[in-house]
């Protein structure tokens, strides 16, 4: 069994900007964790895009996990719905976002951001061959807004300015992570099968039972949506029990302190690296490891 203490590699990070020249310069920073020593030939390369108000330095504690176990893992920050929305005023960021208005132009540039960063990670493994990416397996992951990100990325259908529902399924995504799935009612009123039925690749649905939004929203059993209507046959569920929105990120906010957010980061960590070593490293292991008992024994009386 993987402890959750164990990180057998050193980490290092490499931080820089994409600027989409297609998109008017929109710029893409992105922070990228990599293990060092790690004698693997290729580092499968997993995703990770962060909730409204976030940037590219949350859940920090999940990525440096994986990554010191063989996989680089790329933060992407979304302007327009990143941390330079409330940094700098007065209020605590909570209240600054609740009385944030998101424009689905905003919503459809983040979707835009993925297949514009999965094409330029070639040009930056070209220009970095000491960290040899495997962009053959390549995961993506996200909290809240980046778990409907990740969503969509993996076949969601999502409404676009004229409220068709259009799909931007990114081919290059090979199984995906969603913490704290986000269900769409507020877009569209379109049946649930119509637009979750698209998904067709494995996804890991992570919650708890204290998981309704700060902002405002669903509360956790919404969030259950994605997994009951989504297309693919191989998808797993973990319900973190007393777990809260926030645990995903790293960061509590005006949350009270949570007695079991170390048990649930421990969670967290190792049932996502056993997801991607079985999705993006066909290990069959850890695959049994998820289907056959080992992660119900695991998780016991948490989840």
């Amino acid at each position: 069994m993987i402890s959750p203490d164990n990180e057998p590699h050193k980490v290092l990070l490499k931080r820089g900007e994409f600027v989409d020249d297609a998109r008017d310069g929109r710029i893409v920073p992105y922070k990228i964790y990599h293990p060092t020593e790690h004698g693997q030939e290729n580092l499968p390369v997993v995703l990770w895009s962060h909730g409204l108000g976030g940037n590219r330095d949350g859940a920090s504690f999940i990525s440096r996990f994986v990554a010191s176990h063989g996989y680089a893992v790329v933060h992407l920050t979304h302007i327009g719905t990143d941390s330079s929305l409330w940094e700098g005023k007065d209020e605590h960021p909570w209240d600054v976002m609740k009385k944030v208005k998101i424009s689905r132009e905003t919503t459809l540039a983040r979707m835009h951001d993925v297949p514009f960063v999965l094409d330029q990670l070639h040009h930056w493994a070209a220009e970095n061959s000491d960290i040899p990416l495997d962009l053959a397996n390549v995961g993506m992951s996200g909290h809240s807004f980046g778990a409907m990100t990740t969503q969509v990325m993996a076949g969601q259908m999502m409404p676009d300015v004229d409220e068709n529902l259009i799909s931007f399924k990114e081919a290059r995504i090979k199984a995906g992570i969603l913490y704290s799935p986000v269900p769409i009612d507020h877009l569209t009123d379109a049946p649930h099968e119509q637009i979750y039925g698209p998904i067709d690749i494995p996804l890991f649905h992570m919650t708890g039972t204290e998981d309704d939004s700060p902002l405002g929203g669903y509360q956790y059993e919404q969030r259950l949506l994605i997994h009951e209507h989504s297309g693919h046959e191989d998808k797993h569920l973990m319900v973190l029990q007393d777990g809260d929105h926030m645990v995903y990120n790293g960061t509590r906010g005006k949350l009270d302190k949570n007695p079991n957010r170390e048990k649930h980061e421990d969670l967290i960590k190792v049932s996502s690296l056993v997801f991607w070593d079985a999705y993006l490293k066909n290990d069959e292991k850890a695959k049994e490891w998820l289907n056959k008992g080992g992660m119900e024994t695991y998780i016991d009386q948490h989840g």
